[in-house]
């Protein structure tokens, strides 16, 4: 999908309103045009022949076509605001669906990015059906003016039909340029955006790691990088618009010297001269509106072009098969994906298993390759669920089957419950469990609303402790078959710590046939009740055995885990 098809798609969805629009702004645009050729007439019919009948029907015929004029734009402008907002909702859904689609989307823009082309995009590429309505409007008066003035002289009539298309042409030379100033300036607003979203959602641990002034440098840099966009853009539309403008008012004061040439000789008569001023000015207004469309449609390609970023974009993971797992054996064999290199790991149904990553980079390249989320065509080697390798596999069956926690995980606005229910239906007795297993009963009984307190956005109205512990509960919740844990317990004291080692053991492997848990991790609590541990160094498993017996004949293991 590119930017020109989703504009061809945005006038077919709202065609209807865009031309019931048009004919609305026409007739204004006829009305208009109809003033200054009525009051030629009163002139000419009703004053020169001190006609006072004549006057009254004058004044009222003039009345009614100022209020035909007055609703006919009122009711073409209330008609195209409804499809332009109903528009830019329906592409801020389309969007937002293609963002969140399980199989991801294939894209560079960042969160912020996403954020920006969802909103401000999908407005401004909603503003083609005001261009091309006002277009239209626009063409209806200069082409009733040019006819208006063909009556009265025909050279006055020739020189605006001439004059007005010659116009459009050289200014329309311009149009690729504003183009693409306008998308290079819509890119650096939006990538200034997006990096000021992902400062703020991450302020704590920039204030943590005390990288506070480095932040502020680069948000400056890229502030200032999108200033000059701005600015650049600003001198264009500035130069466009002055040169439009001094030539729509040269073609105007051109055609009213002329008349007043006209008049002098005698050519026409001073009714004639009245309509023709009056339509000389009037006329200014059409041409610098279609001057000016241009620069605006401009702004409208350079947003659909942002939009057909997302909307044209490939889906991360193919559309895979249909088949659902007949075991829950997950087995990784050569894996090579960022760090890992020739990554094997196997994990038995029922297993708890730990893997220890002496390179931080290790236990993320491999929870994000276990999250199925990443295309096989960006890493080497395998991954299976039951024999059965991901692109075999129906995306929903394997989401069912796996289900991998991130250390960085985000709550949302809403409640305790909300958020680790996540939409299913779940009594309290059915959460008694899972909030036990992860330690986050505390969390609940500490307010007065238990369950049903509320949490702000991202989580901020709870501790880094309680966030984790929710998160936690949220994924223990699924109860799916195979869980992968990264760092579960980062921000939890020693106590919790061992609280929550016991409540995923009794929780997910006390009966038979026990669920499948992976933890990646370095708490010697959670390892201490793994019936296996993989010790990982740069990208591959280096060695295996269980805590016990890794914590005291691997010096590399009880460094990592015991120090």
């Amino acid at each position: 999908m590119t930017g020109s098809a989703i504009l061809r798609r945005t006038v077919r969805r709202q065609r209807a309103r865009m031309i019931f629009s048009s004919l609305f702004f026409c007739a204004h645009q006829f009305c208009e045009t109809m003033v200054p050729v009525a009051i030629g007439l009163i002139v000419a019919r009703a004053i020169d022949t001190g006609d006072g009948s004549a006057m009254i029907v004058s004044l009222f015929g003039l009345a009614a076509l100022f209020v035909v004029l007055t609703y006919a734009y009122r009711f073409g402008a209330r008609i195209i605001i409804v499809a332009i907002e109903r528009e830019a909702h329906m592409m801020r859904v389309e969007v937002a669906a293609r963002a969140l689609h399980p199989r991801g989307v294939r894209t560079e823009l960042v969160s912020g990015e996403l954020l920006s082309v969802s909103t401000s995009d999908a407005e401004k590429t909603s503003w083609i059906l005001d261009v091309i309505a006002r277009t239209a409007a626009a063409i209806t008066a200069t082409v009733v003016c040019a006819v208006a003035l063909l009556v009265i002289d025909i050279p006055l009539g020739i020189a605006v039909l001439v004059g007005t298309p010659l116009i459009m042409f050289v200014l329309q030379r311009a149009a690729p340029l504003l183009t693409r100033t306008a998308t290079a300036q819509q890119a650096e607003v939006a990538r200034v955006s997006g990096m000021a979203t992902d400062f703020v959602s991450g302020v704590r641990p920039l204030r943590g790691i005390g990288a506070e002034n480095a932040a502020s440098a680069r948000f400056a840099a890229s502030s200032a990088a999108a200033l000059n966009a701005t600015m650049k853009m600003a001198r264009a539309n500035s130069i466009y618009r002055g040169f439009s403008t001094t030539v729509s008012a040269l073609l105007s004061v051109g055609i009213a010297g002329a008349a007043g040439l006209f008049a002098l000789q005698g050519r026409i008569s001073v009714g004639e001269l009245i309509t023709v001023i009056g339509l000389s000015q009037f006329v200014i207004e059409p041409l610098t509106t279609m001057s000016r469309l241009p620069g605006m449609a401009a702004v409208v390609r350079g947003s659909a072009d942002r939009l057909a970023l997302v909307l044209g974009a490939d889906h991360v993971l193919p559309e895979g098969g249909s088949a659902a797992p007949p075991t829950t054996r997950l087995v990784v064999d050569g894996a090579r994906y960022r760090s890992l290199d020739g990554f094997f790991m196997t994990a038995a149904p029922g297993e708890m298993l730990g893997v220890v990553a002496l390179r931080a980079q290790d236990g993320e390249a491999l929870a994000a390759l276990l999250s199925g989320q990443i295309s096989p065509d960006d890493y080497l080697g395998t991954v299976t669920v039951g024999g059965l390798g991901v692109d075999e596999l129906g995306l929903t069956e394997l989401r069912r089957t796996v289900l991998v926690e991130p250390h960085n995980t985000d709550l949302f606005a809403g409640t305790v419950r909300t958020n680790i229910t996540a939409g299913r239906d779940r009594g309290d007795d059915e959460l008694a469990p899972v909030l036990a297993a992860s330690a986050a009963t505390d969390v609940v009984e500490m307010h007065e609303s238990g369950l049903d307190h509320a949490v702000t956005d991202r989580g901020a109205s709870l501790s880094g402790g309680q966030r984790q512990r929710v998160a936690l509960a949220r994924a223990l919740a699924v109860c799916a078959p195979v869980l992968v844990l990264h760092d579960p317990t980062t921000a939890v004291d020693a106590v919790t710590e061992h609280a929550i080692a016991a409540g995923i053991t009794e929780l997910r492997h006390s009966g038979v046939g026990g669920q499948t848990t992976v933890l990646i991790t370095t708490s010697p609590a959670l390892l201490a009740v793994t019936d296996r541990v993989l010790l990982v160094d740069d990208g591959r498993v280096v060695a295996e055995g269980t805590h016990h017996e890794l914590a005291t004949g691997d010096d590399r293991y009880e460094e990592a885990v015991l120090r």
